[in-house]
């Protein structure tokens, strides 16, 4: 099985994005794309899953099989969930290495960063902290 590299999901999202000709049209993308995330199971909507740092409940489920890395997210704010499924776009499937290293320098250059309030940007800065948290525990398990 191939994967495609964080660059290259990062690229793609920036070329989508591009396309959008207003930052409401933005905001429609990021919010369907919440919306089209698999269900999330309640069962995992626990205290360990919870992103701390952000405006509304947003949870984070990380599995690891075969070296990669996969997320799944749920929020009941449309915004917050819009913004996981980028990040989660973007990063699963990826190593855990990869998700330490390769910071989310596509968002800036989406304009994503001017388009939220700080309060968002702050919850989406905190979401992919855990992220690489979570990939920090996989390698730190691993030694």
């Amino acid at each position: 099985m191939t994967y495609s590299s964080i660059a290259e999901k990062g690229n793609q999202l920036k070329e989508e994005f591009a396309l959008l000709s207003s930052p409401e049209k933005k905001y429609e993308k990021i919010i369907t794309m919440g919306k089209q995330l698999p269900r999330f199971p309640s069962e995992a909507k626990i205290e360990k899953n919870l992103v701390l740092g952000c405006q509304s409940l947003l949870y984070l489920e990380t599995s690891y099989e075969n070296g990669v890395m996969y997320f799944q997210a749920d929020s009941e704010a449309l915004i917050s969930k819009g913004l996981a499924a980028i990040l989660i776009t973007v990063y699963s499937g990826a190593t855990p290495e990869s998700i330490i290293k390769e910071l989310p320098l596509f968002l800036k250059e989406m304009g994503l960063h001017q388009a939220l309030s700080p309060t968002r940007s702050n919850g989406l800065a905190s979401l992919f902290k855990k992220m690489q948290l979570e990939a920090f525990e996989i390698l730190k398990g691993q030694f």
